[in-house]
């Protein structure tokens, strides 16, 4: 009886929305488990040829960028992104990111351009963590209006985020949360002195929140 249910199927030559390509994408890497999404994977799992992809958003990767995936084969990536995206997976779970976890959110690098780049996982690593404790390379951020008397920029380096959250343990300074203990801690790096009322973007004046007590400090303020 269920072979004779009604069944959908899509009419040759009918237009293929932008949300149906991106949901496919974002179907074919649930599925494949994480993956990287490359043309290959797509062509054996997916609902839709490659090229059709390709057309409506000029690019593969621009459509994996669409879908929130991690880009395939991607080249030319600077030094500055490969470890802003390390920092990004090292705050998100709270600990040093494995090597899998580049296949899916919240990356937004595949595994390819640091190999490509350091020759290895482990050695991209050692660059990061190099570059990141490296206090002398960094210059405090200026602020162009003498008038406002700044000494500092109000976004912290990805360097001093990296010192604040090593520093607080990647853990929330006021309710103890991690995602390395509850996955889904979200950390934020806040000023303790807040940047509207004269606080600078110091080590000092800097903590680790999760989103909820940031939020609740907002609230409060």
């Amino acid at each position: 009886m269920n072979d004779s249910a009604f069944k959908w199927e899509r009419v040759s030559g009918v237009p293929v929305a932008d949300e149906e390509l991106i949901a496919d994408l974002k179907r074919v890497a649930l599925n494949t488990g994480g993956i990287n999404v490359t043309q290959k994977v797509y062509a054996e799992h997916g609902t839709f040829d490659c090229s059709t992809v390709i057309r409506r958003f000029s690019s593969w990767n621009k459509a994996l960028a669409m879908a929130g995936l991690p880009l395939s084969n991607e080249v030319n990536v600077s030094d500055e992104r490969l470890f802003e995206n390390l920092l990004v997976l090292w705050q998100h779970f709270g600990r040093q990111p494995r090597r899998r976890e580049l296949s899916s959110p919240p990356s937004e690098i595949s595994q390819t351009p640091y190999n490509r780049r350091f020759g290895s996982w482990t050695s991209a690593l050692h660059a990061f963590i190099e570059y990141a404790n490296d206090q002398g390379a960094e210059a405090p951020s200026q602020i162009e209006s003498a008038s406002s008397r700044r000494q500092t920029g109000r976004d912290p380096s990805l360097r001093l985020r990296w010192r604040v959250l090593q520093r607080d343990h990647f853990s929330c300074c006021a309710c103890g949360a991690s995602p390395a203990i509850t996955p889904g801690v979200d950390l934020h790096v806040d000023h303790v002195v807040p940047w509207s009322k004269g606080g600078e973007t110091t080590n000092e004046n800097l903590q680790t929140l999760c989103s909820t007590c940031n939020l609740g400090k907002s609230n409060v303020g």
